[in-house]
């Protein structure tokens, strides 16, 4: 999560916004940005990814199979 959290934390600041203003422009709540922003590791998904998709990433689910299958 510290990785999620520092960059939310810094493309947050370069597009020059408080948290409180990127929370009503990602459409969650003040507290789900300072969360992720804090490397919280008990979240919500969702939350997680309307923040994220506010610059094109997105947080997937993945098995342990999946993952070393992707490693070849």
């Amino acid at each position: 999560m510290k990785r999620i959290a520092e960059f939310v934390k810094e493309r947050r600041k370069e597009v020059n916004l408080t948290q409180e203003e990127f929370a009503e422009r990602a459409g969650v709540a003040l507290t789900v940005i300072r969360k992720i922003e804090q490397g919280k590791t008990n979240l919500n998904m969702d939350k997680v990814n309307l923040v994220l998709r506010m610059f094109g990433h997105e947080l997937v689910a993945a098995n342990s199979k999946e993952l070393m299958d992707n490693d070849d």
